[in-house]
């Protein structure tokens, strides 16, 4: 009996939500009483693997087939699969971004487990085993009860804090009887986004929409972003009007994300945008319309415009800077 975890990475490296998972992961181990085995699927090396340990992974499980490199959810999922019967599992946990989505529930359904999707706490084992999860478009908590055997969770990214330990984990190899179908959807062209920080990962964002009037205005929200060290959103009007890249769409219909810090602006906070952002500690709202709906969701809000008040932000942020 173990608990699994589905450690996504890229190129070999572990990113900050795959660290979060597995330590999620082992402190749900932990209340069991038994122990975790993080999965790896394709090429990395030893020392990143074992470097899991630090997060709590006892032991790693490494599919080494380089066709794993690129999302495959058949494939994915069957190697998940494969690794929570070799072990025993009686939890699998998988992040809540689109490999989450694609690969939990095929795992659920083959092991007839219960599954939570979007989790924000760790299980409750005192009176069974109880998640709490966001519903109605983030505006409410559910406490779902699983009392399958085996259960499946989906975590949702920047829940908690990432803290290293000691420890490294033992590293084990496992092969999995793959068929030309699990492979039957090719990947032509994987286009990386680089020099920034990940929407998924980032403590801070900055986010702009139809307020910015246009395109030619994104380089003030592009100097607030680089003097906060934020990552760069967009609502789903301002993607489908291809101002901004589709990566950066955040909301129901986009990504979801949990930073520390979250600055909308020129955004009238729609329910459909509000359901990717509102798991976000401090809401601040720049908008000329006081009664932009936003402002019922935010910590902070200032009325006005925005292409004025960016760039005396960004101002302030670089003074501040400069005297700490």
């Amino acid at each position: 009996m173990s608990v699994i975890v589905l450690a996504e990475h890229t190129q070999g490296v572990f990113k900050k939500k795959t660290l979060e998972l597995v330590q999620y992961a082992a402190g749900i181990a932990q209340s069991m009483g038994t122990t975790t085995t993080a999965v790896v699927l394709g090429d990395a090396t030893d020392a990143e693997m074992q470097g899991l340990g630090q997060y709590g992974a006892n032991k790693v499980l490494q599919v080494a087939d380089s066709r794993l490199d690129t999302l495959n959810a058949r494939a994915y999922s069957k190697a998940l699969i494969a690794a929570a019967q070799k072990e025993g599992a009686k939890v699998v946990v998988a992040p809540h971004d689109v490999t989450g989505k694609a690969v939990a529930p095929r795992v659920a359904a083959a092991l007839k487990a219960g599954m939570v999707a979007g989790a924000v706490s760790a299980p409750d084992l005192s009176k069974g085993f109880v998640v709490k999860k966001n519903v109605f478009a983030g505006k409410a908590f559910a406490f779902v009860n699983v009392t399958s055997d085996v259960k499946v969770i989906t975590l949702m990214p920047n829940t908690f804090q990432v803290k290293a330990g000691a420890g490294s984990a033992s590293v084990e190899k496992l092969d999995v009887a793959f068929e030309d179908k699990d492979f039957s959807v090719k990947v032509k062209a994987v286009n990386k986004v680089t020099g920034e920080v990940p929407l998924s990962e980032a403590e801070l964002v900055v986010s702009g929409g139809r307020g910015m009037k246009g395109p030619e205005n994104w380089g003030i929200l592009e100097d607030l972003a680089h003097e906060l060290g934020a990552a760069l959103a967009c609502s789903r009007p301002v993607a489908d009007s291809h101002w901004r890249p589709h990566h950066e769409h955040v909301g129901q219909t986009g990504g979801t994300i949990r930073p520390n810090l979250y600055i909308a602006v020129g955004i009238s906070g729609a329910i459909q945008h509000l359901a990717g952002v509102n798991g976000s500690k401090t809401i601040v709202v720049i908008n000329k319309d006081p009664e932009a709906p936003f402002f019922k969701a935010a910590d902070y809000g200032v009325v006005g415009d925005a292409l004025e008040i960016v760039p005396k932000l960004t101002e302030a942020v670089k003074k501040f800077k400069a005297n700490h």
